[in-house]
C-alpha cells in the first residue's frame, strides 16, 4: 500500500451535506444523487474556494457507525478543504476539523471499489501491522485524476489516526 503519516494544523470542510445510508461496495446511489443535483456552476465554486490540502473536491464520509454497518446512516458532504479563518459562504455546511495526525492512502484503478479495497486492507492488514489506531474525524476521498466519466481514478484516502 501507498502511505504516508502527516500532521495537519486544524482545517474546515465546506460544502454541500446529506444524511444517507451507508453502502460499503460500489458506487452509493444516494451520493450520487446528491452529487448530480448541484449545478456545475457549484462545483466551480467549491473549487476555487478551497485553500488547503487535501486539495480539489473532496468526498466527505463523517458521523459514521463505529461497525461500519451497510445501511447505517451517516454525512456525506461534496466539498473542499479551507483553513481557519476563510469566509465561508452562508449557503454551505461546515464540519470543522481537529488539528492532528493523518494516514494517507493513495488508490489508482477502478473507482470507487478501489478506494473501498484500500480501506478494507488497511483494516484487515495495515491497521494491524502498524502502531496507529482511528480516530474520531471525517474519512476524506480526495480525487486527484479521473477519467471523465469517473470510472477510473487516481484518489488519496484520508483516515484520521492516533498512536495505537
Amino acid at each position: 500500500m501507498d502511505t504516508r503519516i502527516i500532521d495537519r494544523p486544524q482545517f474546515r470542510l465546506v460544502g454541500h451535506a446529506a444524511r444517507v445510508p451507508l453502502v460499503r461496495h460500489g458506487v452509493n446511489p444516494h451520493i450520487q444523487r446528491h452529487i448530480t443535483a448541484l449545478p456545475a456552476e457549484e462545483h466551480r465554486r467549491l473549487k476555487a474556494l478551497g485553500n488547503t490540502e487535501p486539495s480539489g473536491l473532496l468526498a466527505v464520509s463523517d458521523d459514521l457507525d463505529s461497525d461500519y454497518a451497510e445501511g447505517s446512516e451517516m454525512t456525506y458532504l461534496h466539498g473542499v478543504a479551507v483553513s481557519p479563518g476563510t469566509p465561508i459562504p452562508g449557503s454551505l455546511d461546515v464540519i470543522d476539523v481537529s488539528a492532528g495526525t493523518w494516514v494517507v492512502i493513495r488508490t489508482t484503478g477502478p473507482h470507487p471499489q478501489t478506494v473501498q479495497k484500500a480501506w478494507a486492507t488497511a483494516a484487515a492488514a495495515w491497521f494491524p501491522s502498524h502502531p496507529w489506531c482511528l480516530r474520531p474525524g471525517p474519512e476524506i476521498v480526495a480525487a486527484l485524476e479521473r477519467t471523465n466519466d469517473f470510472s477510473t481514478a487516481t484518489c488519496e484516502l484520508w483516515l484520521p489516526v492516533e498512536p495505537a
